[in-house]
Formats: C-alpha cells, structure tokens, sequence
C-alpha cells in the first residue's frame, strides 16, 4: 500500500456515497463507501482521478425518539491509483439522489449532449455550448466535461458556508453550485454540524424524524486538515 502525499486544506472533493444512511438501522462502526465523480485538480499536474474510491464510517447514532435522530460519520480515506491518500473533511453540501439525477440531465432534451443546458444542485447553469457556468451575477466557472464542472466557491454565510480556504480558485465541484450549502432534497434532514468545528471531520446529520439517506446521494466535501 502506498501512502499518497497530504490533501491541501481547502481541497473540494465531489462524492457520490454508494451506502445509504438509516438512523433506524445503522449503528457506530458501519462502513461507508463511495466514489470521486471528477478529476479534482492538485498541484499543477497531479490530481485525484474521477471514479477513485472513498471511505468512512459512521460515528455514532441516535435512534429516533421524542427529539429525533442523528448520525455522525467521519471520511477517512480515498484509494486512488494504488495510493491511500488520508481524508479528513467538513461537508459543504449533500443532495438526494433525485436531485442528483435531475442535475445531470438537461433542461433543454432536444439539443445534442455538447449544447446541453443543465442547472445545477444549488441553481446554478451550465451552458455547454458556451463552456461556461453562471448565475445570476455572471459566469463562475467553466464546463470540463461529461457531468464535470470547475466553478469558483462563493460564500453562503447564511446557509453555514462563510469563505476560508479554497475560495480563491476553480474547484471540482460536479453536479454542484457556487455556492450550495446545506442540504437538497432530503426533507427534514439537516447538517447539524458539517465537521469543520472541533471534533474536525465529524458531520453531525439531525432530523425531527428518521435520518434517512438513500445510495446515490451527492456530497460536496471540502478538506479541513491535514492528516
């Protein structure tokens, strides 16, 4: 096993998170597996590769009762290429699978799949044919490809996003806005603490029911330390 060089703090990490989260079912110690959906750039000519694999485990668990529940889990790693690159990282933003899917397909179905007009997790557009991605401000990044954006964070001081590291460059951040933060599509599931705050890397998800995540989701990670 190769031990790869540390992740640089600030480091966006796009995932789709193949294990489903059940605070009814789950208990501490579950693992938790996934992958990278793009090409995450590093230092000039390094990088993470798009499908690389990432794992974690769940923490701790409170089942649902009067106050509801909740599911702490931590990222630990990403295998990629034979290297075992350590991961510790606060989560931006997490997506249903639904709204997964429908950021991944066109707004606009009759065009062929270079002129695709696609929105983002969050709102933002990506307009192939221009290369370009945009809100309402103007352009924040560019299409790379297939499903993969580059796009420079904005901050969301209201959502639980501020700036920090990381915000003064294009980031991989795949079916994902700008500026998304928070939760998408999953009901009354909320990030109670997105691990960026003592204990770092340890993501608290609270609901006023079952916390509940299906296989398929999307998460927007930002890295926080180095390991």
């Amino acid at each position: 096993m190769v031990v790869a060089p540390e992740l640089p703090v600030g480091t966006v990490v796009p995932v789709m998170l193949r294990s489903g989260l059940n605070a009814k079912k789950d208990a501490a110690g579950k693992r938790i597996e996934g992958e990278v959906m793009q090409d995450v750039p590093l230092l000039p000519g390094t990088k993470i590769s798009k499908r690389s694999r990432i794992t974690g485990h769940v923490v701790s668990v409170t089942k649902p009762g009067s106050s509801g529940s909740s599911i702490v889990l931590a990222f630990d790693a990403i295998q990629d290429q034979g290297r075992t690159i350590p991961l510790k990282a606060s989560l931006l933003a997490v997506a249903s699978f639904m709204d997964v899917a429908q950021a991944r397909y066109p707004v606009n179905p009759a065009s062929t799949e270079d002129a695709w007009v696609t929105r983002q997790v969050g709102g933002d557009v990506v307009n192939r044919a221009q290369n370009k991605v945009g809100t309402r401000e103007g352009v924040v990044g560019t299409w790379a490809g297939g499903n993969s954006v580059l796009a420079r964070l904005t901050p969301n001081p209201g959502a639980g996003c501020p700036t920090g590291p990381g915000y003064d460059r294009e980031q991989a951040v795949w079916v994902f806005s700008s500026a998304a933060c928070g939760t998408y599509g999953l009901g009354h599931v909320k990030i109670e603490n997105s691990g960026g705050a003592p204990p770092l890397g340890n993501i608290v998800l609270k609901s006023s029911d079952n916390v509940e995540i299906r296989g398929g989701s999307g998460w927007l990670l930002i890295v926080v330390a180095s390991q």
